[in-house]
């Protein structure tokens, strides 16, 4: 994975390109997806910052905002859950699946070598371009069941 550094100076780079500025509040929001490998709602990574870094003023807006831009670059990504929200993490992570319990929300990911190739086979048999995809997998978790 990419170093924090050169995430930094690409995030730098980012915001320069977006005429936003630097500042200490959005630095934490990447640092914070760098350094938790899970998947958060804007919500709770807003919540975390404050009990982490109670003398920094972050704003819940600063977080959608954020979250929004570095998604649109590729150093976020997110999965959907409808009127719940999204829950975002770090894009830069080797491409991986979704399974996400609907009874308590834990997120498990994995990746499968025969589902990628399979998918591959799916597209060009439809003559299809595929540029990416997501899988989520929805049921119950093994504690749920």
């Amino acid at each position: 994975m990419i170093s924090y550094p050169l995430l930094l100076e690409q995030f730098k780079k980012l915001l320069k390109d977006n005429t936003l500025k630097f500042t200490k509040q959005r630095e934490l929001i990447l640092k914070f997806l760098y350094e938790n490998g899970g998947h958060y709602t804007p919500e709770e990574i807003y919540t975390l910052l404050k009990q982490d870094y109670p003398d920094v003023k972050v704003g819940i807006a600063t977080v959608y905002r954020t979250l929004s831009l570095l998604e649109e670059s590729g150093i976020a990504s997110s999965i959907s859950f409808g009127v719940q929200g999204k829950k975002y993490e770090l894009g830069l992570k080797k491409h991986h699946d979704h399974l996400i319990c609907s009874a308590c929300g834990e997120i498990i990911e994995f990746f499968d070598e025969t589902i990628e190739e399979r998918q591959e086979e799916i597209a060009k048999k439809f003559n299809f371009k595929m540029t990416d995809h997501t899988m989520k997998i929805i049921g119950l978790c093994e504690k749920c069941q």
